[in-house]
């Protein structure tokens, strides 16, 4: 066997792996992350990925999640970012908040495309005390499937927020809380329909004191608009 042939092809392939490695020290209160993704082209990394997370008082290895695609783009220091939400622009790879308001961290990974209009889409997980590792959550993974890419969180209302749209004249804004033992519950929507062309029909509806209350009114495109 010729190792010098060989040779080049190992070394060749550690830079590859060297590449798409990341290690992130800033995206978490408690947690270390080091990314290991597929592919990284330019500046945009994409494939199948594990995603490492590290206590950071001990450095010891808490639990490895995946993803089928960790989609994202590099900044300028060719790093991927952390816990940016941005409607139609910048969304991380990796996002932690609590998320289900139970004063614990959560972690939200992207995994794809599968959004509204082809946008981000992610795999949600909260913090089981019980067993001291991240768990899976549908509901939240649904909701950040299902809309405009990740939703935002409201810390201080305690809320959840997603936005959806339909072409350029219909946007929906809904609002969840999240019940202890029951899940997500809807509390709110701002409807925004100009599909007429000339006015915008805003619909708000909010459930206050056990009750859906709704206020419908209509204003002129360019004054609602107004910047």
């Amino acid at each position: 066997m010729n190792y010098k042939l060989l040779l080049p092809i190992i070394l060749v392939g550690s830079l590859y792996s060297a590449q798409n490695q990341f290690e992130l020290k800033d995206a978490s209160k408690h947690y270390d992350v080091k990314i290991n993704v597929e592919t990284c082209e330019n500046n945009e990394c994409s494939g199948k990925a594990n995603v490492e997370l590290f206590d950071k008082k001990s450095s010891k290895k808490l639990q490895t999640l995946t993803s089928d695609n960790l989609n994202f783009y590099l900044n300028e220091d060719q790093k991927p970012t952390a816990n940016i939400i941005q409607l139609y622009n910048e969304q991380s790879p990796v996002i932690f908040d609590d998320f289900n308001f139970d004063g614990t961290e959560d972690i939200a990974i992207r995994n794809g495309n599968e959004s509204g209009y082809g946008g981000p889409s992610y795999d949600v997980y909260v913090f089981n005390i019980t067993k001291k590792q991240f768990v899976p959550s549908e509901e939240l993974t649904q909701l950040a499937h299902e809309n405009l890419g990740m939703f935002n969180t409201d810390s201080a209302r305690k809320r959840l927020i997603t936005y959806s749209k339909s072409g350029c004249c219909w946007h929906l804004t809904t609002e969840y809380t999240v019940l202890p033992q029951r899940g997500l519950f809807k509390v709110y929507e701002l409807e925004e329909d100009a599909t007429g062309g000339e006015t915008v029909k805003v619909t708000k509806k909010e459930f206050i004191d056990d009750k859906w209350t709704t206020n419908i009114k209509e204003y002129p495109i360019d004054v609602y608009y107004k910047k």
